[in-house]
């Protein structure tokens, strides 16, 4: 058995599929049918294309892989490929079955079928790696390079470039969310008394600063970045993991890019403030990897605080609410529970872990000391 980070991946995976089945999470009633109804459906429907059949068995397929390899990694080698399966099967059918209750879903034999498809791919493929020994290099690489209390900031690193496909109205900006929130907040109690309770703006919001923007671009960069040093053993290989997270970032960010705006314009989020941010984020990465690493965690709160601050200060642009409204209502309503929530609540989680993890070591050096007095 070994300590693992597919346990709480797999976990995290299966609740951001359960948002993406149901959401809008409205209109919830009973239409006058069977729940099974679909499960005796044509099959393949009509409106089926080849992406809905990429976007169901590769919807899935992570999940099969991540539970697979968390019960192999716990001692479950034998049961896993088989129990993987069954889960990824009886989620799907969950889903389909409460989607019959959703005006604004339509439950399908063909999903649950490539679901269940997309599960085994992703289960194989954990199996296949751990017969080849890939796991456990990739364990014995894991104790090389982090510590032993790393899952947390891993599971973190892991969700990162997800969080960067959902588009974002500054390149690597993550939290931006407290304008849309506000408006959340007034719609709901409008016409209610609490409506004068909640502290709403009198000013309104200022775009950012050519200045501004390279700043925001540089701590996204730079906020991975540093909370992979704060697990790191070796100060050496910090920027090999520098380079290599920065790169995973730009690649993210360009296919969010081609996924809200086509192919062609894979590379236009690059503008003078973004590119100069973007190699900044990395200097300012490669001048830090040999700072101890209870220093990069007081570094990456600071950032961290700074990057929100500087977000939420700012509105979204027109153009960039247009963009939304297509992951929104179009064809990328699957992605949308997934990427939203990914890309707000990113920074935030990563701030409750950096606070965690500092606030449990001051405890850990207090009772040492105790002890030793």
């Amino acid at each position: 058995m070994h300590k693992t980070s597919a346990w709480p991946l797999a976990l995290l995976y299966a609740a951001l599929i359960v948002f993406a089945s149901l959401f809008p999470f409205e209109g919830w009633r009973e239409q006058g049918i069977s729940p099974w109804v679909f499960l005796t459906a044509r099959m393949p429907p009509p409106y089926w294309t080849w992406f809905d059949v990429n976007i169901n068995m590769g919807g899935y397929a992570p999940f099969g892989f991540l539970l697979a390899l968390a019960m192999m990694r716990s001692g479950w080698a034998r049961w896993a490929l088989l129990l993987a399966t069954l889960a990824g099967t009886l989620l799907s059918l969950s889903m389909e079955f409460l989607q019959i209750y959703l005006p604004r879903r339509v439950p399908s034999n063909m999903d649950l079928a490539l679901n269940a498809a997309g599960t085994l791919v992703g289960a194989l493929l954990a199996w296949l790696l751990e017969r080849l020994g890939a796991i456990d290099r990739w364990s014995r690489l894991r104790a090389r390079w982090f510590v032993d209390d790393a899952r947390g900031a891993l599971v973190l690193l892991a969700l990162w470039p997800l969080a960067l496909l959902f588009p974002a109205a500054v390149p690597f900006g993550l939290g931006q969310m407290w304008e849309r929130l506000e408006g959340a907040l007034i719609d709901w109690l409008e016409d209610t008394p609490f409506l004068e309770w909640l502290p709403v703006r009198t000013e309104p919001l200022e775009a950012l600063s050519p200045g501004a923007e390279l700043l925001a671009v540089l701590l996204g960069v730079l906020i991975p970045c540093l909370l992979g040093f704060c697990i790191m053993r070796h100060l050496g290989r910090r920027a090999v993991f520098a380079l290599g997270t920065v790169a995973v970032g730009v690649g993210a960010t360009a296919l969010s890019a081609a996924m809200s705006w086509g192919p062609a314009h894979a590379w236009e989020w690059i503008t003078v403030p973004a590119n100069l941010g973007l190699w900044a984020g990395l200097v300012v990465a490669l001048l830090l990897v040999a700072v101890p690493r209870r220093a990069c965690a007081a570094l990456l709160l600071l950032a961290l605080a700074l990057h929100l601050n500087l977000l939420n200060q700012a509105p979204t642009s027109a153009y960039f609410a247009e963009t939304l409204q297509a992951w929104e209502q179009g064809r990328f309503i699957r992605f949308f529970g997934l990427g939203q929530w990914l890309g707000w609540l990113w920074p935030y989680a990563a701030l409750v872990y950096v606070v965690q993890r500092v606030s449990r070591r001051d405890r850990e050096t207090a009772a040492a000391a105790a002890a030793a007095g």
